[in-house]
């Protein structure tokens, strides 16, 4: 493989790269105690051959390889005592096709081309379209919900709000602060909140979010942020769901759609 432009030292590579793994992992897994697990397990595995490194057309074609490596030989997590939306997570799970998942995050979120997602997968080009159309029509069968938009971007916010709406959701609000995100929330409780970091009058949307989050209980949280990076730190609460600015219509259908997946009590028909 071509060495990087900056020719880090591998160790400085994997570490710049850690945070988007972890991402994946969690966004995967529907839980983040679970996906650190599996993201730790891959370092572990690195430390001991980074063989991987020097076929893989990218350092991060490598990381993500190692990873589904260890995904696909340990099967989807089946975790003990998990409870709320890791409970429900881990149920959903269960019903999807093999491998779709994977395919669509990696594709959406992580933003890896086809040909990077069959490498990392190890199938060919063709299987892994076969898995994207399969997961978007599971996904598609997540049922809809009341959704809470905080964004002090009018443009965004209207976007966002388009998006949601065509899935099949229904926007209860746009907040561009704190305290109206708030009342928004005690007014009529959302099922997923899709948030920015930086509010409009300097507020936290982080902030704003753990104050709804209080009074009212489990809801999956989607942010979305130019800085993903000071959401990925490992310490916690982190985000399940993060989607990196300037982001993708395909992104946001992606995440919105596996958050609520994740986070309904319904059955899905045909699994």
């Amino acid at each position: 493989m071509t060495q990087t432009a900056s020719d880090k030292p591998l160790s400085l590579v994997v570490a710049d790269l850690l945070p988007y793994l972890r991402r994946y992992a969690r966004a995967l897994t529907g839980s983040q105690q679970t996906g650190d697990r599996y993201a730790a397990t891959t370092l572990e595995a690195f430390l001991t051959d980074r063989s991987i490194f020097e076929t893989a057309s990218s350092h991060k074609v490598a990381l993500f390889s190692a990873f589904h490596s260890i995904w696909s030989s340990l099967g989807a997590p089946v975790q003990d005592g998990e409870t709320g939306l890791g409970a429900q997570a881990q149920m959903h799970l269960s019903r999807l096709t093999e491998n779709t998942r994977e395919a669509l995050l990696l594709n959406t979120i992580e933003d890896f081309s086809i040909a990077e997602v069959a490498e990392i997968m190890e199938i060919d080009e063709a299987e892994a379209t076969e898995l994207l159309r399969i997961a978007e029509q599971e996904i598609e069968k997540s049922v809809s919900g009341k959704i809470l938009v905080i964004e002090d971007e009018a443009i965004i916010a209207l976007h966002i709000k388009k998006i949601v709406t065509e899935l099949g959701h229904e926007v209860t609000g746009v907040a561009r602060k704190h305290k109206e995100a708030v009342k928004l929330a005690a007014g009529q409780r959302p099922d997923l909140i899709l948030s920015d970091i930086q509010l409009a009058d300097g507020s936290s949307g982080v902030e704003a979010v753990n104050e709804i989050l209080a009074d009212a209980g489990d809801i999956p949280v989607i942010f979305i942020t130019a800085f993903p990076e000071r959401l990925l730190t490992g310490e916690r609460p982190e985000p399940a769901f993060l989607i990196s600015k300037p982001y993708t219509e395909d992104q946001v259908r992606s995440a919105v759609s596996q958050a609520m997946f994740f986070s309904s009590s319904e059955i899905i028909e045909g699994h």
